[in-house]
């Protein structure tokens, strides 16, 4: 008879892997990410314990969104989509709804684009929030986890 595999947390340790975002589009790439971050990529996955891999994501502001591509001065990427998602938010208060759209948060925090994807495919409970930090995000191709020695991410698991 043989026995079902759980993982525990003292046993896991996570990979790290670096990965460029470059002209990705940002949906397969959250999905991707997503599943790297939970844990769902290895055969020792055990919904209850977080078995997922950090993840350093570079060139975040070089993302795109599938749809008619649009001239723009400063982002190659651009596409009419940018002009239509929409992010909100909610200050608690009577009429503290903010909506802002993807162009907007691209000139602002372009970072936020591919975390807020990421984090609404992960787990809404406390286990999710501990995946997602995990998952490193920076504009540029730099990124200080040197010591971590990220490998890059392996061909199976790209979108």
């Amino acid at each position: 008879m043989t026995k079902t595999f759980v993982a525990k947390r003292e046993e896991t340790t996570p990979d790290w892997y670096v990965f460029d975002a470059d002209g990705q589009i940002v949906g397969r790439l959250a999905t991707k990410l997503a599943t790297i971050l939970m844990g769902k990529h290895k055969p020792t996955y055990t919904p209850h314990v977080d078995c997922g891999d950090c993840v350093v994501v570079l060139n975040v502001d070089r993302v795109r969104f599938t749809g008619q591509p649009l001239a723009h001065p400063s982002h190659p990427y651009f596409s009419k989509k940018m002009l239509t998602k929409t992010y909100d938010r909610y200050s608690g208060y009577p009429g503290g709804r903010k909506v802002a759209t993807a162009a907007d948060l691209l000139d602002k925090k372009p970072e936020k684009i591919l975390y807020e994807a990421v984090r609404r495919m992960l787990p809404k409970n406390k286990l999710g929030r501990q995946m997602l930090r995990k998952l490193k995000l920076y504009t540029g191709t730099e990124h200080p986890h040197q010591a971590q020695q990220p490998a890059e991410l392996p061909e199976h698991l790209r979108p």
